[in-house]
């Protein structure tokens, strides 16, 4: 009985056992399965969240792309718009053009016509004076035929005599015309010869001059200090030197700018004396000006004295040697005048030894003459005559101040020297390279001389020789006559002197030629 109750309580025992342990392991998995269920929610949440995420960015992206997409249409429609406008802008240049050029047309065909209106009237006005003047010589000839038929023999004899005594008067005036000519040129001749000699035995160099200097710089901060604070340096250099500073975007380099070039040349040495110094402001630049200008006139008198002694022509009075000197720094029509001083005063020299008359004094004439130019410019008259006043003022003989007043005429010249000043004045001014004229001028006047020719009718070609002192005009054979060239010659003669009146003296030649041309085979 006990083995069987204790059975039953070990069976009841292990049955509460297994209920606990069962109890347990429910309550163990209960919590599992709710911590996985929570695990799974919040995986879901995750998942949920991300998709979310996701789906926003691509919204985003999808936007940006729409957006960019839009912006691309947009600008590729104004490229094109662009592209219409600048066709538009093409098109109404052309049109302009075209129009412009219609407009040139009928100019050019407007002065055409109006040429051929004025060579109408020249050609009616000169076949009406040829119709009067045959007339009168008709009338005339009516005239003399009446009175022969009515004269007398007596009245005939005295006719006779009186158209011989006509005849020998002509033959006489031709006679003296031919001995005129012959004495002419026999003293040219002889001239040329003394001309010859004297250039023959002295040839000069030239140099040409320019209104501007360029002044290189050491560096540019050089630059900033010529300027100065507010521009104060270089304000008070123009002043005191009297010319224009122009200091642009070129590096390390400022121009000079002046008519006169001894202020320029005193501005140069300036600039470098105080770009040796590197002190650069007001007071040192007036100081710096004065000095320069002290070494700048005794530089023109030693100039002045060296050409004296050179030349060896005596003593002169020092104002008049440093106006020689400031002769340097001037020139004229691309010559120096110093140098072409110089030419003059000795060809004027070697010519009057050929004639035996006053080396020193020829010289001394010739190397003075153009002083004038040397004169400030406030002197009121021609450099002539203020270089003339200015030589007797300092001393120089009567017969030298006569010679530079006369050598351009400004009174007539009446002694040998002013005549010999005068011919090497003229030919060192001519001589080849002496000056040069501009080329923009030169073509220009080429150019019209041409278009002058060729604006007539029957003209095939127009060329404009020895520096537009000849024009030489072909014409076709088969449209101008031998006749008509003489009086198309005659009409462009009329023009040029209508409409370029400048060009002093222009031989026209018009060359009219038949040529027959056969080929042998």
């Amino acid at each position: 009985m006990e083995v069987i109750l204790s059975s039953l309580a070990a069976l009841l025992m292990g049955g509460f056992a297994v209920f606990f342990v069962k109890r347990a392991q429910d309550e163990a998995n209960k919590k599992s399965a709710k911590a996985e269920a929570e695990r799974i929610i919040n995986k879901a949440k995750s998942e949920a969240q991300k998709i979310e995420r996701d789906s926003k960015n691509k919204a985003k992206d999808f936007e940006a792309r729409a957006r960019k997409n839009a912006e691309t249409e947009i600008q590729k429609q104004k490229s094109q718009l662009k592209n219409k406008e600048s066709q538009l802008e093409r098109r109404l240049k052309e049109v302009d053009d075209q129009q412009k050029n219609k407009l040139e047309e009928l100019e050019r065909q407007h002065r055409q016509l109006k040429d051929k209106e004025e060579k109408l009237g020249l050609s009616e006005t000169r076949i009406l004076g040829l119709e009067k003047k045959i007339e009168e010589e008709y009338h005339e000839i009516k005239e003399k035929a009446s009175r022969v038929s009515a004269m007398t023999v007596e009245e005939a004899r005295r006719e006779l005599l009186q158209s011989v005594e006509s005849e020998a008067k002509a033959v006489v005036a031709k006679r003296i015309q031919a001995i005129e000519a012959e004495a002419e040129k026999e003293a040219d001749r002889r001239a040329k010869r003394v001309i010859a000699v004297a250039v023959a035995r002295f040839a000069s160099e030239f140099t040409s001059e320019r209104t501007v200097s360029v002044m290189a710089l050491p560096n540019e901060e050089m630059k900033g200090k010529i300027i100065g604070r507010e521009g104060r340096n270089i304000r008070t250099l123009e002043s005191l030197c009297g010319v224009d500073l122009i200091v642009d975007d070129t590096p390390e380099a400022v121009v000079i700018s002046g008519f006169d070039p001894v202020r320029r040349e005193l501005a140069r040495r300036t600039l470098e004396k105080l770009m040796e110094d590197g002190r650069v402001h007001p007071a040192r630049i007036e100081e710096v000006v004065e000095k320069m200008k002290v070494e700048l006139q005794k530089d023109l008198r030693d100039e002045g004295d060296k050409v004296v002694v050179e030349l060896g022509i005596g003593q002169m009075h020092n104002e008049v040697l440093r106006a020689i000197g400031s002769l340097k720094y001037r020139h004229s029509h691309t010559q120096n005048l110093l140098n072409h001083s110089l030419e003059v005063a000795y060809l004027s020299g070697l010519m009057a030894a050929e004639l035996g008359a006053n080396v020193k004094q020829a010289r001394r004439a010739g190397l003075l003459h153009d002083i004038g130019k040397a004169i400030d410019h406030t002197v009121d008259g021609s450099h002539a005559i203020v270089g003339a006043d200015f030589a007797r003022k300092f001393g120089e003989p009567e017969a030298i101040c006569h010679a530079i007043r006369a050598h351009h005429n400004e009174e007539s010249p009446n002694t040998v020297i002013a005549h010999l000043v005068q011919a090497a004045n003229l030919m060192s001014n001519s001589r080849p390279g002496a000056r040069r004229p501009g080329m923009d001028n030169y073509i220009h006047r080429l150019q019209e001389l041409e278009s002058i020719g060729n604006s007539f009718d029957g003209v095939m070609r127009t060329f404009a020789v020895q520096a537009g002192k000849e024009v030489r005009v072909l014409v076709e054979a088969s449209k101008v006559t031998d006749d008509q060239s003489k009086m198309l010659g005659r009409d462009i003669v009329r023009k040029i002197e209508r409409e370029l009146p400048h060009l002093g003296q222009v031989r026209v030649a018009v060359v009219r030629e038949t040529r027959s041309v056969e080929i042998a085979r």
